[in-house]
């Protein structure tokens, strides 16, 4: 997509996400003569505090440059997701600014309920620091997930480099946790300035020497998908297919899934129908 190209689809987007956005979403009121679906130029232009002629010719897809400052606004006055933010700023040849804080992370309903649709194919979703957010039965069985991990009982990174289960139960432990930090990284400049991050990593460096010496790498992410192989103390030797979801409007929230190989897939089962059978 060339320089014209990319300003048009920037004024197609923010037409498409004016015409999405409800007068009262906004706090206006909808009068009875508005033939306009959504919002007005105008309205969109008041709510950023940016010039209509300005944002007129930025949706017409004129040679301007929005700065971090004016895309921002949009994105506020537009009510923009994190994904549709991300789409704003890559349309507008911007790179997306770290965000200072991470807010309380939330969950559909509907996630746990895929989650135990799953089973017994492990899965959980992990959040924007690496923390659980929510897992299946099978997930908990495989990576204990249920038992505390002071002073981060619930962090994925934590997990990895401070529990042996987890290191001994590896098989490719050093060239997984290398890429996990490669990917950790990236994370964590998306909040630079988020307290939360800082402390998480310093109690890593302060109790692992492993990631202190990985964290001196700054290796490329790639993806962490594909076979696993884990030797765990109640199922034994046990192999999965690895695949990463994004979700839509939260990019940074993954869900895990393990796929087991048939003997895997088998040994679970059984377990699952033992455990039953003596609760």
């Amino acid at each position: 997509m060339n320089d014209s190209e990319r300003r048009l689809a920037l004024g197609n987007f923010l037409r498409d996400l004016r015409a999405s956005v409800s007068p009262l979403d906004v706090g206006l009121l909808p009068g009875n003569r508005r033939r306009t679906r959504g919002l007005r130029r105008e309205e969109v232009a008041g709510i950023a505090n940016i010039g209509l002629s300005w944002y007129t010719r930025l949706e017409q897809g004129r040679d301007i440059r929005p700065s971090v400052g004016v895309l921002e606004s949009l994105a506020s006055a537009l009510k923009l997701t994190p994904n549709e933010r991300r789409h704003l700023f890559l349309l507008a040849g911007e790179s997306l600014p770290p965000q200072s804080t991470i807010i309380e992370e939330k969950l559909s309903p509907s996630i746990q309920d895929m989650l135990n649709e799953l089973h017994p194919n492990p899965a959980y979703v992990i959040g924007k620091k690496w923390d659980f957010l929510a897992w299946n039965e099978a997930a908990d069985a495989v990576f204990m997930i249920h038992r505390v991990s002071p002073p981060h009982d619930y962090n994925l990174m934590w997990r990895q480099f401070t529990d042996s289960i987890w290191k001994e139960g590896s098989e490719d432990w050093e060239s997984v946790s290398r890429r996990m930090i490669a990917e950790f990284r990236t994370a964590r400049a998306r909040y630079l300035n988020d307290d939360s991050f800082d402390k998480l990593i310093e109690d890593l460096k302060r109790t692992s020497d492993d990631f202190t010496r990985m964290w001196q790498y700054h290796e490329v992410p790639v993806s962490l998908d594909g076979y696993k192989k884990l030797l765990h103390p109640t199922f034994g030797v046990i192999e999965f297919e690895h695949v990463t979801l994004q979700f839509p409007n939260e990019p940074d929230q993954r869900m895990m899934i393990y796929m087991p190989h048939p003997a895997t897939k088998s040994r679970l089962e059984h377990w699952f129908t033992d455990a039953s059978g003596q609760a």
